[in-house]
């Protein structure tokens, strides 16, 4: 059988559910601010920008890593130009331009 004496004091009983009393408004303020619409777009806004700010960051680094490696094609390790592939490159680049030059010629003629 459980023990149901009591030896606290009825000042000691209302101490202790005014204490009770102030820990549950605590929690239900708390419950409030976090089902607020507010609050739940604000985390909803942190969420996503998080998750973008995660993207960009592997993007950027994915990106860095695509730039370095081309850079290491046409540079050698001194930071000069390496010419037997810089110039084909650049004929081909002026080659492009000069045929889209003269195709937009030919359409206005």
């Amino acid at each position: 059988m459980a023990d149901t004496s009591d030896t606290r004091t009825p000042a000691q009983i209302e101490a202790d559910i005014r204490r009770r009393r102030e820990v549950l408004a605590e929690t239900l303020d708390e419950i409030g601010v976090r089902v607020h619409p507010k609050t739940i777009v604000g985390d909803a806004k942190a969420k996503v920008v998080a998750h973008v700010d995660h993207t960009l960051g592997k993007a950027y680094v994915q990106v860095n890593k695509v730039v370095t490696e081309v850079r290491e094609q046409f540079v050698d390790d001194e930071g000069a130009p390496r010419l037997e592939r810089v110039l084909p490159v650049a004929l081909l680049a002026v080659g492009v331009v000069g045929l889209l030059a003269l195709g937009t010629r030919r359409r206005k003629g």
